[in-house]
């Protein structure tokens, strides 16, 4: 595969402010663990091969387990998730695949029944973040691990 264009040096500004917000993120009421969950589910979801890359390898250089990290496409159905994460990982679903009828209620109180307004507020921005992401990686189609050496994702040992 190769890339259409660098987005980060044709627009420098706004891709350092995409930039600033994701690292402002890591700094929210969310934890790690869950940040890498919903990072691999929305890559996962919108077909970003370059996104899901990064975050498998950042997941692993955080300790997540290889089986949980397979786990995440099954999520419904596997049983290492704990329903604070399901009810992260289901969020991440309903805001990346929006539908007509927009988020039920129903999903909005299972959520607010494992997370604080803070940290639905915090999650709800961390998902728009990465969805971002996706699109502009998708859309010029950037190489899956062409990054690693620049983000020390080659510590993960996944080569």
């Amino acid at each position: 595969m190769t890339s259409r264009l660098n987005y980060a040096q044709q627009s420098p500004e706004l891709f350092k402010k995409l930039l600033d917000l994701s690292m402002a993120l890591k700094d929210s009421a969310i934890e790690q663990t869950i940040h890498d969950l919903i990072h691999i589910r929305a890559s996962q979801i919108n077909g970003c091969g370059f996104c899901l890359d990064m975050h498998v390898k950042e997941a692993k250089i955080h300790g997540e387990s290889e089986l949980r990290l397979h786990h995440v496409a099954i999520w419904r159905e596997s049983t290492l998730f704990v329903p604070r994460e399901r009810a992260a990982l289901a969020w991440t679903e309903a805001l990346t695949t929006l539908t007509e009828g927009g988020i039920p209620d129903e999903l909005y109180e299972r959520v607010r029944g494992q997370l604080s307004e803070k940290e639905v507020s915090d999650l709800t921005f961390s998902i728009m973040v990465i969805n971002a992401w996706n699109r502009v990686n998708v859309a010029f189609k950037t190489v899956p691990g062409s990054a690693d050496k620049a983000y020390g994702l080659d510590k993960a040992g996944l080569n």
